[in-house]
């Protein structure tokens, strides 16, 4: 029995043994180019819904969000600033739709007023970047991909995808998406508008990194750190009740603050907590 290229994308424990570039690179930069120093980098492999999932919540992480009041229910809602569905169905779309057979891979590019989510194909014979804001049939590049990924309930298989990504971003008052074709496949996603202007992307960098490291952060990172400083000793889970996020999102965000020396965690894996280093 043949295991097709598509089980092996799916549901094998290392699909980058056949497939080198199923990769997902995720990047914030501080600014609105594609400049060094990088806030922050991370390439995630695994099946394609395992990148998927970690590619989203690198973005949802990293952006700015709104969190709840506990006045109806044990529940707390959380507001982001970009819609979850759409930068959900973008991502999935980058995976599902592009060419396998590129050396390069589905990267997720985060800026100050910018989400560029671009991967190595191309729209098929007959789809044109103007269409996609219309009706438009489901024409997938890899259906046997496409198919597995529409049942586990992460797209629509109508051809309905960036319609929804488009209206749910105009909902919020954003600006309309952007399709490009060029080398590649993009899709834009605008950020809101930041009140006020800078004189560089390097002037951003270092304000931030001088006079105060802890807002060179990601957004996510800044609010895990603050909740930690004014709770000393407070581990995983109550950091996960105060700020109504998952645990796989508590914990990435801690280790990155461990590795920038910012936290540490103290006494036993079963009683001790996580503490703020205070630099001198």
């Amino acid at each position: 029995m043949r295991v097709t290229n598509a089980a092996l994308l799916l549901f094998a424990k290392d699909p980058q043994k056949w497939f080198v570039s199923s990769t997902v690179m995720c990047v914030q930069f501080y600014g609105t180019k594609v400049q060094k120093p990088l806030a922050y980098q991370q390439i995630y492999g695994g099946s394609v819904f395992e990148v998927v999932d970690q590619a989203v919540a690198f973005v949802m992480s990293h952006i700015d969000a709104r969190v709840g009041e506990r006045t109806q229910s044990a529940q707390v809602d959380v507001s982001y600033e970009l819609p979850v569905q759409a930068v959900t169905e973008t991502i999935v779309n980058a995976c599902v739709h592009r060419d396998y057979l590129s050396t390069g891979s589905v990267q997720v590019m985060l800026f100050k007023d910018r989400l560029e989510v671009w991967n190595p194909g191309r729209l098929p014979k007959g789809m044109t970047v103007e269409k996609l804001a219309g009706e438009h049939a489901s024409l997938p590049v890899n259906p046997l991909l496409a198919n597995p990924v529409y049942l586990a309930g992460y797209i629509e298989q109508v051809g309905t995808g960036t319609n929804d990504v488009i209206d749910r971003c105009v909902e919020l008052g954003l600006r309309k998406p952007e399709f490009r074709q060029d080398e590649n496949f993009t899709v834009v996603m605008w950020r809101r508008e930041v009140v006020g202007t800078v004189q560089s992307d390097s002037d951003v960098v270092q304000k931030d990194t001088r006079n105060d490291p802890v807002k060179a952060l990601p957004q996510m990172a800044q609010r895990v750190y603050a909740v930690i400083k004014d709770n000393e000793g407070i581990r995983r889970p109550f950091i996960m009740q105060k700020l109504g996020v998952s645990e796989s999102t508590v914990k990435r965000i801690v280790a990155f603050l461990m590795e920038k020396d910012m936290i540490e965690h103290r006494g036993s894996a079963k009683t001790g907590g996580y503490y703020v280093i205070e630099k001198k």
